[in-house]
């Protein structure tokens, strides 16, 4: 068994109105669509109502970003939650949106489609639970394949204001590129420790 555990940053955003901090502040975090999949064009295919989408994502650090899961809620004209898309990025460049549809819980599953870990491979199946943004924001993803025990992966967060100061602190503390460093660390020592590597 492995476990480890890293704080990082995220910013919640609405993906309409993208925060464009002034100044330096914007070298040291900023947040671009183009980082993303068109999550709209996925929702709008899917025929899901998603006239407010609100974002939770590792923001641009010196215009480095590594984002290993990204959020979003999407909202119909009455403020009720229609969907929720969980966008998965692994360290070879790769990306896949999962679209959900949680239930009173939170709680969704989908197949998993997207190599990640090259330790696993593409098969298995996503349990995830999140909860709405508010004061707090929580998510679990656990993976489960037959034979394997189930990977367990959960994101917890707290609301704080964008102040210049704030935006300072997690951008020299929490880069993006600290988060795939650690993440490939990970790799290495299970790596070292004998755990086979399963090919794309």
């Amino acid at each position: 068994m492995n476990r480890f555990r890293y704080r990082t940053a995220y910013w919640l955003v609405d993906l309409d109105r993208l925060p464009q901090p002034p100044g330096p502040l914007g070298l040291l975090a900023s947040v671009r669509a183009g980082d993303h999949l068109d999550v709209r064009a996925l929702l709008d295919d899917s025929g899901v109502a998603a006239d407010r989408i609100l974002m939770l994502t590792t923001g641009r650090t010196l215009g480095y970003v590594f984002n290993p899961i990204s959020m979003f809620w999407a909202y119909d004209r009455s403020g009720a939650r229609t969907a929720v898309v969980a966008e998965v990025h692994n360290t070879y460049g790769g990306r896949h949106a999962y679209l959900l549809r949680p239930d009173q819980d939170g709680y969704a599953e989908v197949d998993k489609t997207l190599y990640v870990s090259p330790f696993y491979p593409t098969d298995g199946r996503y349990q995830i639970q999140v909860s709405e943004p508010g004061e707090s924001i929580s998510f679990t993803v656990t993976l489960r394949r037959p034979g394997d025990e189930p990977f367990v992966a959960t994101l917890r967060g707290r609301r704080r204001a964008v102040t210049a100061g704030n935006v300072m602190r997690a951008a020299f503390r929490y880069p993006s590129v600290r988060t795939s460093a650690l993440i490939r660390w990970q790799g290495l020592r299970l790596w070292w420790r004998g755990l086979e590597v399963r090919s794309r």
